[in-house]
């Protein structure tokens, strides 16, 4: 008992960028800008689906949903980080660090089903046209939401509640730019053997199990694109996918780089590095990908700037 006192007492200190001491201001600058240019991206396009009645379909829905989410992932992480910069210690209170690792672990682990939905709106519309309206009524569309949330917040329920049970003895030091439960296994004193496995099996259904139902929606849909007779009907079919498949892409090698890094040659700044492009460079481009390569977007983008002026 009076271990686990001490253990709640405890203020870590994050050791992210504990080289870069003399660069501080430069790199509060910095993520400052990742930061409001992730929110203006991001609010632009939950913006557009609410104003503009031709989004108002279940793709931009869910378009919305992955804005909402990586606005809350950074949320989560850089404001910590940008008050840490102006501060002479990088530290963050026992309470507050498990409550970031909740909210992270939650806000990641939703994206990969929101992908996976995504995957599966864009199978409906090009697998079964005729049946689209009935897969993806607005009934189906909230219930999947609902699904989605639970399905990343059950798992970070998980990961928080046994990390919780973690005791700190000497080191409080976390090799990190922020709290994460990989990050605190390495520094916790007491058994972290049911972490590891926990860490383990969630990480299987949260992680591999959306990306094998995308793959499995993306084989389907490359065979109904091929034996579309017109090239430009195949371009178009393929055009609907291109900027989902992009932000997939970049979401799942940047969280598997995040959490499989290698144990041998490790460095704090390598990992801040790939820490930095999973929580702040990812949620700063998916707007970007999906405004720069779809023409309803820009298109509702025009209408908005339209009517304001």
């Amino acid at each position: 008992m009076d271990a686990q006192n001490q253990t709640q007492g405890t203020e870590f200190i994050l050791l992210g960028f504990s080289s870069l001491l003399s660069h501080q201001v430069h790199l509060f600058l910095l993520f400052l800008a990742a930061y409001l240019a992730t929110l203006t991206g991001n609010f632009m396009i939950i913006t557009l689906v609410l104003l503009d009645s031709s989004l108002h379909t279940p793709m931009y829905f869910f378009l919305s949903q992955l804005s909402c989410l990586d606005i809350c992932l950074s949320s989560v992480v850089v404001p910590k980080i940008l008050v840490n910069f102006l501060c002479q210690r990088h530290t963050i209170s026992y309470n507050q660090c498990l409550a970031q690792a909740f909210f992270l672990i939650g806000f990641a682990g939703c994206e990969p089903a929101l992908l996976a939905v995504m995957a599966y709106d864009r199978y409906a519309a090009i697998c079964q046209p005729l049946h689209y309206a009935h897969l993806m009524g607005s009934k189906v569309c909230i219930q999947l939401s609902v699904a989605i949330w639970l399905w990343g917040f059950l798992d970070s329920a998980i990961y928080t509640a046994l990390a919780s049970r973690l005791e700190f003895c000497g080191n409080h030091q976390i090799p990190h730019i922020f709290c994460d439960v990989p990050p605190l296994l390495k520094i916790a004193c007491s058994d972290t053997s049911v972490n590891e496995l926990a860490t383990h099996i969630t990480g299987t259904f949260v992680g591999l199990v959306p990306l094998l139902f995308i793959i499995l929606s993306y084989f389907y849909i490359l065979a109904s694109i091929l034996r579309i007779r017109s090239k430009i009907g195949r371009r178009k079919a393929f055009s609907t996918c291109a900027s989902h498949i992009a932000v997939v892409t970049l979401f799942v090698g940047n969280a598997f780089v995040n959490y499989n890094q290698p144990s041998a040659g490790y460095s704090l700044e390598m990992d801040a590095l790939i820490s930095t492009m999973f929580c702040i460079v990812t949620p700063t481009l998916n707007p970007l990908i999906y405004s720069l390569r779809n023409k309803e977007v820009k298109g509702a983008l025009r209408k908005v700037l339209g009517g304001i002026a």
